[in-house]
């Protein structure tokens, strides 16, 4: 199947199910693109034209603005089947659908002008990496940022700051103490895109550096975590956070349909048995098959319970808060798991091309990687249980 073999996409799509079929539909073009992917260490443009037909970039598109607003279970669905066909490109689609959430938290005016067309792309990291001296109608921005994934095909680009003045931190004016911590946006044009994403997985992504030094930005081009202009699930500081389990969620139900498929036809000749009668092959798809499962559930489960009472006015308790966050930790660390345990299940021809499965682990190996997945998380939950104190308090969904 080739990019030749997509399906129509002139009509644009306006619901969350019209979305999912068509991410499914072009799972197997991402596939047998997967290589060209990786090679070109960045989505082609044909890819990313490709994904901007489905819709994945308007899914959180509220509908007061006529969009699909799609909940985070619903998102998280997309993010996964496009993840059956290649990581590089969920992962892209999975950060660039954050533009409508990031339009939550500015002003409702600015937001539509900034982001007039409901497929925009947005990349960045959101972790204060630079500063922004506090200037007249708005901020002085200097920083050095990693890891922004789809910048290369994006419009615009956010940077976490921290706000200073005559050279010193800003005190959070919220909590009275405590560094103030801001996003910024601007266009991609302002900021020198550094080449320095060579790396053993998410080749694909094109997540490279990226750098300014002095760009004035506008205060209403700005925004905090902690002041939304709407209303409900949308308006907590961890939106942008809760479809990223689709990723590894679809990456190891890729490996597990792939080695099921070799066990229908694979022979092993030392024990002289097919894989489909062999005792070990049998127990490593049915431990990687619940172990999978769980975590999944795991997911779409906090999921749904957190937006449900987000949406009805309700306040998390820290069981609740939590609960999403360590099944997102879970979901990445399980599938890297189930993925490691298949590559050595299937052994010496997991090494040879054209075998995904090498791919696959270093993809999740590189994910894994992601600040979202690391144990500071773990510690900031346990903490956030515990009323002690989180080492990264945004990852618990606590704006700081």
């Amino acid at each position: 199947m080739t990019i030749l073999d997509a399906p129509e996409t002139s009509v644009a799509p306006r619901t969350a199910e019209d979305i999912l079929a068509r991410a499914k539909a072009i799972a197997p073009i991402l596939r047998e693109n997967a290589q060209r992917i990786e090679d070109h260490r960045q989505l082609p443009q044909d890819i990313v034209e490709l994904l901007r037909g489905t819709g994945v970039f308007r899914m959180a598109v509220p509908a007061s603005w006529g969009g699909p607003e799609l909940d985070a279970v619903q998102q998280t669905e997309v993010i996964e089947a496009l993840a059956v066909g290649d990581a590089s490109a969920a992962w892209c689609a999975m950060i660039g659908m954050d533009t409508p959430i990031y339009a939550g938290f500015l002003d409702e005016a600015v937001a539509r002008e900034l982001f007039d067309d409901p497929d925009v792309v947005t990349a960045g990291a959101i972790m204060p990496m630079g500063r922004a001296e506090r200037v007249p109608g708005g901020y002085r921005v200097s920083g050095q940022w990693f890891f922004g994934s789809g910048i290369t095909h994006s419009k615009w680009v956010v940077g976490g700051v921290l706000v200073t003045v005559d050279g010193e931190l800003e005190t959070n004016p919220r909590t009275g103490e405590g560094p103030h911590w801001r996003i910024v946006v601007a266009p991609q044009e302002r900021f020198e895109i550094q080449d320095t994403w060579d790396t053993t997985g998410l080749r694909g992504s094109g997540s490279r550096d990226y750098t300014v030094r002095d760009l004035f930005v506008p205060e209403e081009h700005t925004f905090s975590f902690a002041t939304p202009r709407v209303t409900g699930a949308a308006a907590t500081s961890d939106a942008v956070l809760r479809n990223m389990p689709g990723v590894p969620l679809g990456v190891a139900r890729a490996a597990l349909d792939h080695v099921r498929e070799m066990a229908a036809t694979r022979f092993d000749r030392a024990a002289q048995t097919p894989w489909a009668e062999s005792y070990r092959v049998q127990t490593v798809i049915a431990q990687a098959e619940m172990d999978l499962g769980a975590a999944r559930y795991a997911v779409y489960g906090s999921l749904r319970e957190q937006w449900e009472l987000l949406e009805a006015g309700g306040r998390q308790t820290p069981d609740e808060q939590v609960a999403s966050v360590l099944a997102r930790v879970g979901a990445f660390r399980t599938a890297r798991d189930v993925v490691s345990r298949l590559f050595d299940l299937v052994a010496t021809p997991a090494v040879y091309r054209p075998s995904p499965l090498d791919r696959w682990l270093r993809d999740l190996n590189t994910m894994c990687q992601h600040v979202i997945a690391q144990d500071q998380v773990i510690q900031s939950a346990g903490a956030h249980l515990l009323g002690g104190t989180p080492q990264n308090a945004y990852t618990v969904g606590s704006v700081v």
